[in-house]
């Protein structure tokens, strides 16, 4: 479910790998999606339903991605212990790196093997998120007529297509992006374990937004603009110079999410995106 569209892949998954069989994509319903958070569950839930029955599956088993603030994922160290204990000790660790009420969210974490900073401490990727928020997800997709089996993180779902589709590729790491309409998914892959994920507060509709001030145009002309501008249709040289400012404006968050995770993830550098 994204702030601009909602997509709906049907995958067929057996030994031999998976398989895309089917894909829908519809417009999210209009203010249906603010600022990253869902204003109208019942229209999504609506659309989601129609998607479904265009598909003409039988299958109801549904798995979706959260994003945005109520999604919070950090890398830490924690007292070195056997790995069947960690669950029993992270909720205490993650209390102070996690800027809501401790008994409001859902925590997951993964062990990361490839590194480990010293014999004292290992290496944990904390994952926290907002229980209303996971709920009212649950209730789109069970609204629509679905069973909601798995609730991931976007940038993991990312990762994970990454490296079903290329492998673990040991001895690299690579930085993904998913550039989406409000906000980018940004993730490092290091030896086969994701060791950053964050989500970039700009996207497609940064530019939209900029033509829309700069040009003194509703939203709606804007995306036509820039869509126009994008694809070698006419449009006002002023559109091209906004266009290009916009590109700046991403690849400066971009960089700065690089140099962020080179300056407090112990690792590799990265080595391809």
């Amino acid at each position: 479910i994204g702030s601009a569209n909602i997509k709906m892949a049907e995958v067929e998954v057996s030994r031999k790998g998976s398989t895309l069989t089917n894909f829908v994509i519809r417009p999210t319903p209009p203010r249906a999606v603010v600022g990253g958070e869902i204003s109208d569950p019942a229209s999504i839930s609506e659309v989601i339903k129609e998607m479904w029955n265009s598909l003409g599956t039988k299958r109801k088993a549904a798995a979706i991605g959260l994003w945005g603030t109520s999604v919070i994922t950090k890398r830490i160290s924690v007292p070195h212990m056997e790995e069947k204990l960690v669950a029993g000790q992270i909720r205490w660790e993650a209390e102070q790196y996690i800027p809501f009420d401790i008994n409001e969210v859902n925590i997951d974490f993964k062990v990361i093997k490839g590194f480990q900073a010293n014999a004292e401490t290992m290496e944990v990727l904390l994952v926290a998120a907002r229980q209303e928020v996971a709920m009212l997800y649950q209730d789109i997709v069970q609204s629509a007529g679905l069973n909601c089996s798995v609730i991931d993180v976007s940038g993991f779902a990312l990762a994970n297509s990454y490296m079903n589709s290329f492998g673990s590729q040991k001895g690299q790491t690579a930085a993904l992006m998913n550039i989406g309409a409000s906000v980018t998914n940004f993730v490092v892959i290091e030896n086969g374990d994701i060791v950053f994920c964050r989500d970039i507060p700009v996207g497609g509709l940064t530019y939209t937004t900029e033509i829309h001030k700069g040009m003194g145009i509703n939203l709606e002309e804007a995306e036509a603009m820039k869509i126009s501008a994008c694809t070698g249709q006419a449009a006002p040289e002023e559109v091209a110079k906004i266009i290009q400012n916009s590109h700046e404006v991403l690849a400066e968050e971009i960089q700065g999410s690089l140099d962020f995770y080179s300056n407090t993830t112990p690792g590799l550098p990265v080595q391809q995106c």
